[in-house]
């Protein structure tokens, strides 16, 4: 039984219709999602480690909180439902978009609508998406990903690399997609 409804959209992140998420990932249809990156006061980043019963990138690192935008729903909306669901956060007075990548096989087939925060108040990880969860210095990223380390989903290695160089990038989007 699927009960994720996610939009169907064209090359230009225009809706055409409406699918279960099964059916989108199996067909490589192009779809929305959301990626957040979480930042403290001092400047470091949350990443988690998705549970070992995610169906994609089991066990990997990835960004602090994403997921798909359901049918109907705006980015910014999906940004602070995957918030609370995945870390507690209700207040997302701070979300800031920061860049949006173009579906292609490198994203899944996925519209990413990158955004980025600021809090210091305690986390409350989701058991049935996260497994663990960590602070990371920008710096100390950087080093593991040169390094190849294998943990990271390619999702996160990518979204990290356009955040580090900022939007000088062919798949950079300069404008949020309500």
């Amino acid at each position: 039984m699927n009960d994720e409804w996610l939009s169907e959209v064209d090359e230009n992140d225009t809706v055409i219709g409406r699918r279960g998420r099964a059916e989108m990932h199996r067909l490589q249809l192009r779809h929305r999602a959301v990626h957040m990156l979480l930042f403290n006061s001092q400047g470091d980043v949350f990443l988690q480690q998705r549970a070992l019963s995610k169906d994609i990138h089991p066990g990997l690192w990835d960004s602090s909180a994403a997921g798909h935008v359901d049918h109907g729903e705006s980015y910014e909306a999906a940004a602070c439902r995957e918030l609370a669901e995945e870390l507690g956060i209700t207040a997302c007075a701070s979300l800031r978009p920061r860049f949006k990548l173009t579906a292609s096989a490198e994203t899944g087939w996925e519209f990413i609508q990158v955004y980025e925060l600021v809090h210091d108040q305690a986390l409350l990880l989701c058991a049935n998406e996260i497994m663990d969860g960590q602070w990371y210095h920008p710096s100390e990223l950087d080093q593991l990903l040169r390094a190849a380390c294998p943990v990271f989903t390619p999702t996160f290695r990518r979204i990290w690399q356009l955040w580090r160089i900022g939007t000088d990038t062919p798949d950079f989007m300069p404008h949020a997609v309500p």
